[in-house]
C-alpha cells in the first residue's frame, strides 16, 4: 500500500480532486487517522458506518470494514454505487464509489471491496452535521432540464458562481462531481436563465417545519460574460 502521508493536510475547501495521486493522498490520510466513514443508504433512516482500510496503490479499488449493521452493509451491497464522507479536522471529505462486494478469504479480515473513487470532494464542515435552510426566499429550478431525469428544488444563495443551497427531494442522491445539464433556474419575477453546474458537495438538512431535504451546493460551469451579466441582474448580485 502507498505509505500514508504522516502529517495529512486537510486544505481541500472548495476543491474537486480528480487526479488518482491526490485522491489515494486524501484517502490514504483518512486511513491512517481512523475516521469514521459514513454512507447514507436511506434518507437519513439507514447508515453505512465503518473506515476506510486499504487504499490500492494502483489505484484501482479500496477496501472498507463491514458496518456493525448487518442490515446497512446488506443495503450497501445491494447498490451499484454509494457515496461516503468523513469528517477529519473540520473538513468534511466527500467520494462515490462503484460496484461493492464482500472481498474474498485470502484479502485478510472480511470487508467491502469498491471501485477507486474518481472525484474527491472538500468543503469546510458545518458546526452542525444538520443545519437549518437559509433565511433568503426560496426559488425555483428545475435541475438537470437537459439530462436524462429532470426534477425540481429549490434554491437560495445564488452568486455569480454557482449556488450555495440547492435543496431537493432527499430519496435523489447527487454526488460531488456531478454535472447537471441545462439546469433552469427562475428569478423572483418569473425570469429564467439556463446554466450547466457541478456538484460540489451534498448532505441531509432539517428544515424548521421537520421535513428533511437533500442540499448540494453548486458551482456554474463555463458561463459566458453575457451569461454571467444577467445572472448579476436577475439576482441583484453587487
Amino acid at each position: 500500500m502507498t505509505p500514508p502521508d504522516p502529517k495529512p493536510q486537510f486544505s481541500l475547501v472548495g476543491q474537486m480532486l480528480r487526479t488518482p495521486e491526490e485522491i489515494a493522498r486524501v484517502l490514504n490520510s483518512l486511513v491512517m487517522r481512523g475516521e469514521p466513514l459514513i454512507c447514507d443508504l436511506g434518507g437519513g433512516k439507514l447508515l453505512f458506518r465503518s473506515r476506510l482500510r486499504f487504499v490500492d496503490p494502483g489505484k484501482a479499488y479500496i477496501i472498507v470494514e463491514p458496518s456493525a449493521d448487518e442490515a446497512a452493509n446488506k443495503t450497501l451491497l445491494a447498490r451499484p454505487r454509494a457515496t461516503f464522507h468523513a469528517e477529519p479536522g473540520g473538513w468534511r471529505v466527500e467520494f462515490a464509489a462503484a460496484d461493492p462486494k464482500q472481498t474474498s478469504p485470502h484479502e485478510g479480515a472480511p470487508g467491502i471491496k469498491l471501485r477507486f473513487p474518481e472525484v474527491v470532494a472538500g468543503h469546510r464542515r458545518r458546526t452542525d452535521e444538520r443545519a437549518d435552510a437559509p433565511p433568503q426566499k426560496e426559488l425555483r429550478c428545475v435541475i438537470d432540464e437537459a439530462g436524462i431525469m429532470p426534477f425540481d428544488g429549490t434554491m437560495a444563495n445564488v452568486s455569480k458562481g454557482g449556488i450555495g443551497f440547492l435543496q431537493y427531494n432527499p430519496e435523489i442522491s447527487l454526488e460531488p462531481g456531478t454535472v447537471l445539464k441545462g439546469c433552469r433556474i427562475y428569478s423572483a419575477d418569473g425570469d429564467s436563465i439556463v446554466v450547466d453546474m457541478e456538484v460540489r458537495y451534498s448532505q441531509l438538512v432539517d428544515l424548521p417545519d421537520g421535513k428533511q431535504v437533500e442540499s448540494s451546493g453548486c458551482c456554474f460551469l463555463n458561463l459566458s460574460p453575457e451569461e454571467t451579466a444577467r445572472i448579476e441582474k436577475m439576482f441583484e448580485l453587487k
